[in-house]
């Protein structure tokens, strides 16, 4: 049979049809003969929501169909019956302004079972639901081969051993395998259906596309652009000249209509080469005077270049003088946040007795949600975990390493950071040499963006890298909206898949939150 078929179409239903379309129906439900529908209810159906009515064709031959409604959900529940939903098969229950696509038929003619044509006619039913921006398809199950079983188990426990592949139902099975979850048992949902003990499933697919309001200008991209600064180290003789290569790379990144800048942990050490004389400890100290005038002019250059701009890094000394690693987020808006290194490398803590902070938390962007953490940080997995939980997209990186060694730590932990939390990471460091500057001679850096590794993402997982250890810009772009087909269709799904019921994850202080 296989073999002689020359095409198949899925398409809209029309009246034409109909004749194949009964022909195919009772064929599809056996000795059910008279179970089918009549032209009159195809010809209303196709009269009210034409587009919801499609057909599967074989060499021109009506193979199957999926017919469908919309309905305003919350007017009935789930809690319904057929005759309910349906208005009684008067589709009364249709209108243009409901919320979800409701499924009245689904069926494959027996010749040409086993062609996946069911498959593509639910595809098309996803499609439609997406581009008609509705929460959901919903639609009540027949558990066709229950009444096999109905008098070892109850309907539920029938369905659960369906689900864990115990049982085969072919109906249940193939609506199981097609992303749809089971909501609910109905008692009296089809009354007559004597395989199903007049029994259903509800059963519902969530669009996760939709969007409550329509899209404004003010609404989230979906494709964000990231521009990363491999910076290099050299002297400057104060801070204004700092600023000109700062400005200068800045305006690089906006001309290329980038979304975020990102700058690398502590580029602006070369600062501490007037304080040489001063013990390392001391001289830090003294580069924290600056922190906070330079975050005000990292916030100027986001409004008037209209990009946002994560900072990197610099020492921060707290009103009782605590010495931290902290950066910021400047917003193209005009407001910012700040994030601080949690985990301090032993070096750190020895030369400038710097100490952790304790904030871990997202940030919302007009990009979407983003999160950042500072060099050690990326090699401790928790942290990007609790802020994946709190729904962030973008993992910024910024550090400073001074080798390969180091630096491949940075890097493999955060290539794994992107697969394990299916998000993108994008890590930027500083090149180059500072002989003037204690306890910072050398460093090594290469610039990435990683991304997870599935089918609509590179094949190892990097979307772009810069040459190593070499000043340049590494400007690539994201979209957000595979992130969304990745954690619920994804080849693996290990946001998913994680075995809550074996072991969990606790953030243990009060700042560990999404900032609003």
């Amino acid at each position: 049979m296989i073999e002689e078929i020359g095409k198949i179409e899925v398409r809209n239903l029309g009246i034409e049809d109909y004749q194949g379309l009964k022909e195919s129906m009772m064929l599809a439900y056996g000795d059910m003969t008279e179970n089918y529908w009549l032209r009159s209810e195809i010809r209303n159906l196709l009269k009210l929501f034409p587009e919801g009515q499609i057909a599967v064709t074989v060499d021109g031959k009506i193979a199957g169909c999926a017919l469908s409604i919309i309905v305003n959900y919350s007017h009935f529940g789930d809690s319904h019956t057929y005759g309910q939903i349906t208005g009684n098969e008067t589709f009364s229950t249709h209108t243009s302004r409901g919320d979800v696509l409701y499924g009245i038929e689904v069926f494959i003619s027996p010749e040409y079972r086993g062609l996946r044509l069911g498959r593509r006619l639910y595809d098309t039913r996803k499609e439609l639901c997406e581009n008609l921006n509705l929460k959901a398809i919903v639609f009540g199950g027949r558990i066709p081969e229950y009444h096999t079983y109905s008098e070892e188990m109850t309907p539920r426990e029938y369905i659960k051993k369906v689900r864990t592949r115990e049982l085969n139902d072919a109906t249940l099975t193939f609506q199981l395998a097609n992303d749809f979850h089971a909501k609910k048992v109905l008692k009296g949902y089809m009354p007559g259906d004597t395989e199903s003990k007049d029994y259903a499933v509800l059963l519902q697919w969530d669009n996760i596309y939709y969007e409550k309001t329509p899209s404004k200008i003010s609404a989230s991209k979906t494709i964000v652009r990231l521009g990363l600064v491999q910076w290099q180290m050299r002297n400057y003789s104060g801070l204004e000249e700092l600023f000109d290569h700062i400005t200068f790379f800045v305006d690089a990144v906006a001309g290329y209509q980038s979304d975020f800048a990102l700058f690398p942990e502590f580029f602006n050490a070369p600062l501490m080469a007037g304080y040489n004389h001063l013990s390392e400890a001391d001289a830090i100290r003294k580069l924290a005077g600056y922190t906070e005038e330079i975050r005000d002019r990292f916030l100027q250059l986001a409004v008037s270049y209209n990009v946002n701009i994560i900072t990197g890094s610099m020492p921060f000394l707290t009103e009782n003088d605590t010495l931290l690693n902290v950066g910021y987020l400047c917003r193209r808006n005009g407001t910012w946040d700040s994030f601080e290194k949690i985990h301090i490398t032993p070096n750190e803590k020895k030369f400038w007795g710097v100490q952790g902070g304790n904030q871990v938390r997202v940030f919302d962007t007009d990009c979407g949600r983003i999160g950042v953490l500072i060099c050690y940080d990326v090699e401790f997995p928790e942290l990007p975990r609790i802020m994946a939980e709190q729904g962030m997209n973008i993992l910024f990186v910024p550090f400073l390493t001074d080798t390969q060694n180091g630096y491949s730590r940075v890097r493999y932990c955060a290539r794994a950071r992107a697969i394990e939390n299916e998000c993108y990471v994008a890590i930027a460091g500083s090149v180059g040499n500072l002989p003037r500057v204690e306890n910072m001679d050398i460093q090594y850096a290469q610039s990435v963006v990683f991304t997870p590794c599935d089918f609509s993402f590179p094949a190892n997982g990097i979307k772009a890298e810069a040459t190593p250890n070499t000043e340049m810009m590494l400007v690539a772009d994201v979209d957000i909206d595979l992130l969304r087909e990745l954690h619920t269709y994804g080849d693996v799904r290990n946001l998913n898949d994680r075995r809550t019921d074996v072991y969990e994850l606790k953030c243990k202080v009060a700042s560990c939150r999404r900032e609003s």
